[in-house]
Order: structure tokens, then C-alpha cells, then sequence
């Protein structure tokens, strides 16, 4: 895979001198047009072995083109606080939003390939965390993205021959470290595990350009080309948004499913002394467990409150947080997304949340809201919210997989219940701003909420982040259900 970049192709300087302006003039121009009309991010993944110019040439980059429209973020090892949430979190902050262009060093790849290099992985961890990078950069240019990935190549005598030059030299001896002379040590495997991952990683949607790192004219050249191509590309053939897309008349059903929403005991009801009671002991097993040294060094709670409108999510949620230490825990409320979230792909925005390891995250209503309002309001095309489903339990998965306890909650009320509910919240003063022209437009929507919320349990509930279906006609009973769940999780974890 690697022969072809092991030529050392060079480019002399009348070529660089001619072709170097003409260059530059393109990718500011390409640039500029991305900003004037900024309907997608762009994200360049710099990779490769050590030495083989991959600063030297980003540096190009930032001086063709307008800096203040580039972010660039270099990944080494994880921090404390990347370290207390999972592993992708750091790499979802660092995304750049529409009309800017992002290049990463390091990035994703870097700790399969080490891992893998310094066998601490094993083959099968190593092939299951390639097949994760997979659906994430599919799942990115489902949303828009256009991904490059660019991997510096040099032959095993290059790179020994250009860190010894480097290291003799008394003015760049600062640029070769101890890290990279234990590599070399290591630079046949790490050829086998990155071949490997190249060629696995390699897709239509993004695919990998390989660059022979021996000519830093010819490297920068080929670089910038690259880059200039596929903006050209993008700029002047932009793809048909996703909503032009044929979509079947009816979503595919779930073969076999039942409707789960009626099949709930909405009868259910704790008596006034009997909830009290219940609900001090349950509170008081809460704190105890949040504040076990085990939970504080192992886990995380994420709590997602979806539910009919009116059905009570607000009223369990502070029966939960009553039980919590104000300074241990977060309550987000989603509402429709703002400029700086529609930037970006739609997970961004619930990863910003993801708590760190000892904490709590409590969502009124969630990632949940594409498979169900933006589903039935037709806010999301058929296939954006259908391949919404994989994302989110990958998700969820990557949470569970760093240490968090994900519990779901859809509280459920009869459509006469609702209606009862609307019409007291209209009657009393600090209850009014409750209730808007949106729920009783929802109320019109009930069978085609019914059947989203169906599928939805169907195709996410998860043994690792399962829902929990709550009557909710009686409040009481709900939030003691709430509780319920969520000390069980507990306490099965801890």
C-alpha cells in the first residue's frame, strides 16, 4: 500500500515558484466561497509516521488561506477531564461548524493504531474500535461533512535518516523527541497495524490520501490540490439535500411490534401517605449511592426524560434532583436547536453534555427528539431519521462502554388525561406559559406520536441503555416509578 509513496518524488523549485501562487489564489478564492455560502464543515485528519512533514505542511495551509476560518487541534495523550467521559467526547468538541474547515492531528486513529502497536489491544478491540471510526465518519457525511484524510508516508530508512538530521542539528534538535526514536524502534508493526487501518478505513465517503513525506515541496503541492479538488468539488456540485431524497410512503414498520404505549396500566395510582413514604426512602438510597466512592471513580448517571407533552417529566425530574448534590449534576432542556448548534451534526450538541465520570446529566427531553418530533413534524427526511436510530444506540453504547448508567424514561398519559391536564394549566396564572399553540397542535398528531414512540422503544431499547415506560395519569405513581428505576440501575452497577 505504501510502495507508491516511497518513490521520493520531488518537485523542483521553478515548479514549486510556478505552481505555488497559482495555488494559493485558488484556495483562498475556495475559501471564501465556503464562508459566503456555508451549508458544510470540512474536516482534515493529519496522519502518519513521525518526520515526515506533517506540521511543515499544515503550516502551508494556514498561510495559503485565511486563518482566522481554520481550527486546528492537536491530539496527544487524554487529560483528566478527556479521560472522565468517553473517548470520543474530545473529538466531538473539536468539530468544526458549517463554513469552516477543522484539521486535526492525531484524531480518532491515533489510539487503535498505538494500541494495537503496543499490543494492549487486542486484534478483535482493535477491529471493533476500526468498525466504530466507520459508522462515525459515515454518520458525519450522512450530516454533511466533507472529510480528507491525509497520511504521511516515509520509508523505515527516510525516517531514521530525517530524525538523525533533525536531532543533529542543534536548532531543531527540539523538534525530535524521546517518543519518537522509541517509534522508530517499533516502525515495522506500526507499517503492518497502519495498513491495516488504512485500508479498512478507506471508504467512498472518505477515503485515505496517502502522501510520500520525502519532498516538502512536492508534499504541499499534492496536499493543497487535494484540498482545493474536493471544495471545488463540493462548492460547484453540491449534493441534493437530503429532504429531495425518494422516501417511501410509509416508514418500514417493525416487524412483530405491539403497541406499548396502550398496554401500559394507566390506572396505576399511589395513595397520598403511602407515596410520601415511598418516596423518602427511595430518595434517601439515591444519595446514598451517588456519593459511593465506586460511582464517584467508575460512573456516571445520564437520565433522558421523554414523554407526551403535560405528562409530568419536570415534576419527576426535580423528585430526582431533590435526592442530589446541586454541585454533582446538570438538568439540560432541549428546545429546537440554535444557529451554533444547525452547524453542526445533530449528536453535537448532546455530547457537550455527556458528564464526567462522578457527575450526573438529566435531559428534558433528548437526542430522542429526531425520531420523534422532528420524525412526524417532517423536520428530518425519512432517511435522515431512520439511520438516527444506529446513531443514537452507538451513542449510548460509547457512553455505557466509558462508565455511564443511561436510563430512559417515556412517561405516558391517556389523550384524556392530556386534555384535563391542558385545560387546568390554562386556569392557573404561573401554570399558563406551560401550555402553547404547539401541544394542541401535537394533540392532532396522537396516533402518529403513538406509532414514532413504538418504534423508537423498539429499535433503541437496549440491554445497556433500556427505556422504561411509566404510566403517568397518576403523578405520584410516576415519579415513584422513576425513582424505582433508576436506584435499581444503581445498585446493580454499584
Amino acid at each position: 500500500m505504501f510502495e507508491a509513496a516511497e518513490l521520493g518524488q520531488k518537485v523542483s523549485k521553478e515548479q514549486y515558484a510556478e505552481q505555488e501562487p497559482l495555488l494559493r489564489a485558488a484556495l483562498l478564492k475556495a475559501q471564501y466561497a465556503l464562508l459566503a455560502k456555508p451549508e458544510f464543515p470540512v474536516i482534515v485528519l493529519i496522519g502518519g509516521v513521525d518526520g515526515a512533514g506533517k506540521g511543515e505542511t499544515v503550516n502551508h495551509l494556514h498561510e495559503w488561506m485565511d486563518p482566522r476560518h481554520i481550527t486546528t487541534a492537536a491530539f496527544g495523550e487524554p487529560t483528566d477531564e478527556e479521560r472522565a467521559r468517553p473517548p470520543m467526547w474530545r473529538f466531538w468538541r473539536a468539530l468544526p461548524g458549517k463554513g469552516r474547515i477543522g484539521i486535526l492531528f492525531g484524531s480518532w486513529y491515533t489510539e487503535p493504531i498505538a494500541g494495537r502497536v503496543d499490543r494492549a489491544l487486542s486484534a478483535e478491540g482493535f477491529l471493533y474500535q476500526i468498525e466504530e471510526i466507520r459508522h462515525f465518519e459515515r454518520m458525519l457525511v450522512a450530516e454533511g461533512v466533507l472529510i480528507l484524510k491525509f497520511w504521511f508516508h516515509l520509508s523505515k530508512d527516510e525516517q531514521k535518516k530525517r530524525l538523525n538530521e533533525l536531532h543533529d542539528d542543534p536548532l531543531t534538535r527540539w523538534k525530535v523527541t524521546k517518543l519518537d526514536l522509541e517509534h522508530l524502534k517499533t516502525y515495522d508493526r506500526f507499517r503492518k497495524v497502519a495498513e491495516t487501518t488504512l485500508r479498512e478505513t478507506s471508504t467512498g465517503e472518505a477515503p485515505w490520501t496517502i502522501i510520500d513525506g520525502y519532498d516538502p515541496r512536492n508534499r504541499a503541492l499534492t496536499v493543497g490540490n487535494a484540498l482545493l479538488q474536493a471544495l471545488q468539488g463540493r462548492l460547484h456540485h453540491m449534493p441534493p439535500p437530503p429532504s429531495s431524497a425518494p422516501a417511501p410512503l410509509q416508514p418500514p414498520a417493525v416487524k412483530g411490534a405491539r403497541n406499548v404505549i396502550n398496554s401500559l396500566n394507566y390506572e396505576a395510582k399511589l395513595e397520598d401517605k403511602e407515596y410520601r413514604e415511598q418516596l423518602a426512602e427511595l430518595q434517601g438510597r439515591l444519595a446514598g449511592m451517588l456519593r459511593k466512592g465506586r460511582f464517584q471513580k467508575r460512573h456516571s448517571l445520564v437520565l433522558a426524560f421523554e414523554g407526551s407533552d403535560a405528562a409530568g417529566k419536570g415534576g419527576s425530574i426535580r423528585r430526582v434532583t431533590a435526592a442530589m448534590d446541586a454541585r454533582g449534576y446538570s438538568v439540560t432542556p432541549i428546545a429546537a436547536p440554535n444557529d451554533e448548534e444547525r452547524a453542526q451534526p445533530y449528536l453535537w450538541r448532546f455530547w457537550r453534555h455527556v458528564p464526567a465520570l462522578g457527575r450526573a446529566a438529566i435531559f428534558d427531553r433528548s437526542w430522542y427528539g429526531r425520531v420523534l418530533v422532528e420524525r412526524v413534524e417532517k423536520f428530518a427526511a425519512v432517511p435522515d431519521w431512520m439511520r438516527a436510530y444506529h446513531e443514537i444506540n452507538q451513542f449510548e453504547q460509547e457512553m455505557t462502554d466509558a462508565g455511564a448508567i443511561v436510563l430512559k424514561f417515556w412517561l405516558a398519559i391517556t389523550k384524556e388525561e392530556q386534555l384535563k391536564r391542558f385545560k387546568a394549566r390554562e386556569k392557573v396564572e404561573f401554570k399558563k406559559f406551560k401550555i402553547t399553540e404547539e401541544d394542541w397542535r401535537n394533540r392532532k398528531k396522537w396516533g402518529a406520536y403513538e406509532q414514532a414512540v413504538c418504534d423508537m422503544v423498539e429499535r433503541t431499547g437496549t440491554a445497556n441503555a433500556p427505556w422504561h415506560l411509566i404510566p403517568a395519569n397518576d403523578k405520584q405513581y410516576a415519579r415513584v416509578q422513576v425513582l424505582k428505576a433508576v436506584c435499581e440501575a444503581l445498585e446493580q452497577r454499584l
